[in-house]
């Protein structure tokens, strides 16, 4: 049988208090972190060139549900941050009927319609890039899509591990959504 020293001993018994120190202080940040989140989601906002076109194309071609909308004053904008002193309007899509579904914002300021990024590909631009619609059938998303003038871009649908494959397709200002579910 091995003896430890002391020495070796306190080291051991330091190392162990310190591994669970740390998962309790690793577990009780994670669970202080899901107490500052009063939704599991993000919702995501995007400034278009044409609202009705964004609109149409985000029900008919994708799917999502119109769920209303409302108006950001000029001076709400301006204090908040979020324009230079421009009301608009925010016409709100929705994906599914759960409360805590994903929900996409769109925008259209016709006095300041800003610049289009470069979304050649998600790498041509920093910033948000692309977003991603799960799809409980591929082929049917992308028929659905292209009846609506948007095709798959390059290869799509591509498979993917897991049974799952993805097709990208523009939006009407052309930014890329992704598409990715299994096939039938």
């Amino acid at each position: 049988m091995r003896r430890f020293s002391l020495t070796a001993m306190l080291l051991l018994l330091f190392v162990v208090a310190l591994t669970l120190g740390g998962n309790v202080s690793s577990r009780a940040a994670r669970e202080d972190s899901k107490a500052k989140f009063s939704r599991t989601t993000v919702d995501m906002g995007i400034v278009v060139s044409d609202a009705k076109k964004a609109v149409d194309f985000y029900s008919q071609a994708l799917g999502f549900q119109e769920a209303g909308g409302f108006d950001v004053p000029a001076t709400l904008g301006k204090e908040a941050g979020l324009s230079d002193n421009q009301a608009f309007h925010v016409h709100v899509m929705v994906l599914g009927d759960d409360p805590s579904a994903t929900k996409i914002k769109l925008m259209q300021f016709a006095e300041a319609p800003g610049k289009k990024q470069d979304s050649s590909y998600i790498h041509s631009t920093l910033g948000m890039s692309y977003l991603t619609v799960w799809v409980a059938d591929i082929d049917a998303a992308v028929k659905r899509a292209a009846q609506h003038g948007a095709k798959p871009l390059a290869d799509g649908p591509v498979a993917l591990p897991g049974d799952l494959y993805l097709a990208c397709v523009r939006d009407p200002d052309g930014n890329i959504i992704e598409l990715v579910g299994p096939k039938p």
